[in-house]
């Protein structure tokens, strides 16, 4: 029989159609209009993981409530360093958010972008000085000199008047606020992004894609294997790049791929769920977004808020998310996601990685087996007065937490994102979560300077990068009149409070 695989060359190959594709994908096509770029996603849409609204917390994760950010050492001092580094993240994102409205690269800002409070709230005397503290370690950063902490009960409750309905005056309690926070819809982003590159000459998107095989040749080129889920026919593209940014799915491609340095890594899937407001009224007495304390052993995601949300075009009202284990390592992915990646160079990192987070195993097992009552007391622990018939369960979306090698440890689990890059340069993967999603232009960019070495050192690359995203190469926590310039002309062209 003749061979019918069909066959295309480009320049890049982007698995997965989610917000990191998208990025990554517009900023090489800015950087070098004439590249082609094919982009393969398994699903029948883009941004239907990872990146869609009900799949994540919408936060654009800045650091300004997320209080998994500032951990407490054991002396009782507050490390800033992590939640600083999200929060300047995240000023270069709105910088080329702001960049593709002001170009007609993506619709009005107002689909995916909305200003909203974000606040921190604790009660206890510990946890309240606790906050106490990560605020005075934070304020005098100039990107967090905006927030304002208060104990007092009355100004608390013009804040967040659900939170504080049904509380006495005589509770110890505490927050923080930051007016100038946001509420991203990535779904709508991406599928935006998406819309307009594909328009361009030399992008193509495949959607019922799925990629099978990744082999790199002597060349350092790569060859991969699809097959259209759709019609079964077979396919093969050959390409000098790819990016796997598939979310939960990147671990197994990270493994077909046979690259030295994807060894030793595995993954720990876990999965979620919000309690979802029915209620117009109980929506409408909310407007912020409102993070506490995550319970001992609890992993970043499973960081309880009770958040204020627009999802397709409507407020929404969203208590979560409430952890689980699932060996899926996507919400539309299969049981054998976790079984099939255990491999030799991986076992024992994870075994090692179960054994020290035993916390974190206890915590899941109980959020398994919680009953709709008990999830309806851990909101009443944020709204008092919630009643259970104004709230529905809805499924959230599937993350994969990484697990590396360590020399000492054996293995450890990572609670972040961590991009795997190959030394030639020809291969980059994305694995795990949280901040994700509000940081990808900044690793996109980290990215394309290692992939892509050469032309990144060239002047029309790096004006081009200065037009896209003004501070590039400049660190606004370091340089508090440009952090200024920034955010209010960010604000301006998005429409956001400043």
């Amino acid at each position: 029989m003749p061979d019918t695989t069909i066959r295309t060359n480009s320049e890049v190959v982007l698995i997965g159609a989610g917000i990191m594709s998208a990025t990554l994908g517009l900023i090489l096509k800015e950087l070098k209009p004439d590249i082609k770029i094919e982009i393969y996603e398994r699903l029948d849409i883009a941004a239907a993981e990872s990146s869609d609204a009900w799949n994540n917390a919408g936060t654009g994760h800045s650091a300004f409530c997320e209080l998994n950010y500032t951990p407490e050492g054991p002396d009782g001092s507050i490390n800033p360093k992590k939640a600083i580094s999200i929060a300047e993240s995240f000023e270069v994102s709105r910088q080329f958010w702001a960049y593709l409205v002001q170009e007609n690269k993506v619709p009005s800002p107002e689909n995916f972008i909305q200003s909203i409070p974000h606040m921190s709230f604790v009660w206890g005397e510990k946890n309240v000085e606790y906050l106490k503290k990560r605020f005075e370690a934070l304020h005098s950063n100039p990107l967090f000199k905006d927030m304002v902490f208060s104990t007092d009960f009355s100004e608390l409750k013009k804040w967040m008047p659900l939170v504080m309905e049904g509380r006495k005056e005589s509770d110890t309690v505490a927050a923080t606020s930051m007016a100038i926070g946001t509420d991203v819809n990535f779904g709508e982003l991406t599928r935006s992004i998406f819309g307009y590159l594909t328009k361009l000459e030399g992008v193509t998107i495949h959607f019922n894609h799925e990629v099978q095989k990744l082999k790199q040749k002597e060349d350092k080129s790569w060859r991969i294997k699809v097959i259209d889920l759709a019609t079964g026919q077979k396919k093969k593209a050959y390409t000098k790049f790819v990016f796997i940014g598939a979310g939960g799915g990147s671990l197994p491609l990270l493994e077909k791929a046979d690259v030295p340095e994807g060894k030793g890594y595995g993954g720990f899937p876990v999965s979620g769920q919000w309690l979802k407001c029915i209620n117009p009224d109980v929506i409408a007495k909310h407007q912020a977004k409102v993070y506490g304390k995550a319970s001992v052993g609890a992993p970043p995601m499973s960081v309880p808020h009770i958040d204020s949300r627009m999802i397709n075009g409507e407020k929404a009202l969203l208590f979560g998310p409430f952890a689980g284990f699932s060996t899926r390592f996507l919400k539309n992915g299969s049981y054998s996601d976790l079984p099939l990646s255990i491999k030799t160079d991986n076992i024992i990192p994870m075994v090692a990685a179960g054994i020290k987070n035993i916390p974190l195993t206890r915590y899941l097992i109980q959020q398994v087996r919680q009953s709709p009552k008990d999830r309806i007391n851990a909101l009443r622990e944020y709204v008092p007065g919630a009643k259970s018939k104004d709230w529905v369960l809805e499924r959230a979306g599937q993350r994969v937490q990484v697990i590396k090698k360590d020399e000492k440890e054996g293995g450890i689990l990572e609670f972040g994102t961590e991009v795997i890059t190959t030394a030639d340069g020809s291969l980059s993967v994305l694995l795990g979560a949280s901040p994700g999603a509000s940081t990808a232009v900044s690793i996109m960019v980290n990215l394309i300077g290692r992939c892509f070495k050469d032309q990144f050192e060239t002047p029309e690359w790096q004006e081009k990068l200065k037009t896209m995203i003004p501070s590039f190469g400049q660190k606004l926590n370091e340089n508090p009149d440009l952090l200024k310039e920034i955010r209010k002309d960010t604000a301006t062209v998005l429409k956001l409070n400043n």
